[in-house]
């Protein structure tokens, strides 16, 4: 076991004297796949921080419906059990148009300008609780309660939230595209670091062969080297997002107190960390078995 684990340290320190061995080129290369890989987990973050606001924002959805302005008591009940036999409905809540006008006066500051109507120009209205936050889910109940006898009109409160949440529906989508081909990009680039070396390398790999090592011994610190440049690239892509939010963070604070929020950019969590790192390691280990495995073959002892 100690044994074992000694020569997979070994292949892991000589893999790291490979990359480094030119500390220009080594540098330059991690920080192509961090700068890459940094871009869809940017865009990531960012539209993490923007979903958790418009959960916190838009908060349970309500429905409120809006009576016709001649409706009568009795048809006020009726409509009353329709909403409370209705099985999407979490619960509902009355407002009378006089409350309706008394809260009016005190949220806007305009109790002069309203004392001076000659009659209220509100309707009454009932607040209704969906059970159910899916978006289409609610605007199926939206157009149905405003079908109902005596409703005026049915409005979605916090609409704008799920448009919202369709864009960054269609943003976490781009994110995937961008991701997938950039990626692509990040395994032609190990793939070809690879195929360089092992052509730098040809001589010893014939020798190697001759004195009987096997293929996976020979493969073996190729892949050590694929997979470390990709999660040294990875850490370079943590550290380039964490620095780009924190810059951020500045003239965000500066914007969100003009509008009493205290809104800021929250870095990647632990979670998203370790998959990011896993993921640019896994990267690099697939470009280097392609390489190995296309080009390996071809060399044979002579």
């Amino acid at each position: 076991m100690m044994h074992t684990l000694t020569l997979h340290l070994g292949i892991l320190r000589a893999a790291l004297r490979h990359i480094f061995a030119s500390p220009l080129a080594g540098a330059l290369n991690i920080a192509v796949i961090g700068i890459a890989l940094s871009l869809p987990a940017g865009m990531y973050t960012l539209l993490q921080n923007v979903q958790s606001t418009v959960d916190k924002i838009s908060g349970t959805p309500q429905i409120s419906l809006f009576m016709e302005m001649n409706v009568r008591t009795g048809d006020v009940d009726v409509l009353r059990k329709q909403l409370d036999q209705n099985l999407a409905i979490a619960g509902i809540e009355f407002v009378p148009r006089d409350r309706a006008l008394e809260q009016l006066k005190h949220s806007t500051g305009l109790a002069d300008v309203i004392a001076g109507l000659e009659k209220n120009p509100l309707p009454d209205a009932f607040i209704v609780h969906p059970k159910s936050g899916e978006a289409r889910e609610l605007e199926a109940l939206r157009a149905e309660l405003a079908k109902l006898p005596g409703v005026e009109q049915a409005q979605l409160d916090s609409a704008w939230a799920y448009k919202l949440e369709a864009l960054l529906k269609f943003g976490r989508v781009a994110v995937l595209i961008l991701a997938g081909l950039l990626s692509i990009a990040l395994v032609a680039i190990t793939f070809n670091t690879i195929r360089l070396q092992i052509i730098t390398q040809r001589e010893e790999i014939e020798v190697a062969k001759l004195i009987g090592a096997t293929d996976s011994f020979i493969r073996r610190p190729f892949l050590y080297f694929g997979a470390t440049q990709g999660l040294l690239g990875g850490i370079a892509a943590y550290l380039i997002v964490t620095a780009g939010l924190l810059l951020l963070n500045s003239p965000l604070a500066a914007l969100a107190q003009l509008y009493a929020s205290d809104f800021t950019l929250r870095p990647l969590s632990p979670g998203d960390s370790t998959t990011l790192l896993l993921f640019s390691m896994y990267l690099g280990w697939m470009g280097a078995w392609l390489s190995v495995a296309r080009h390996l073959s071809r060399i044979e002892p002579r």
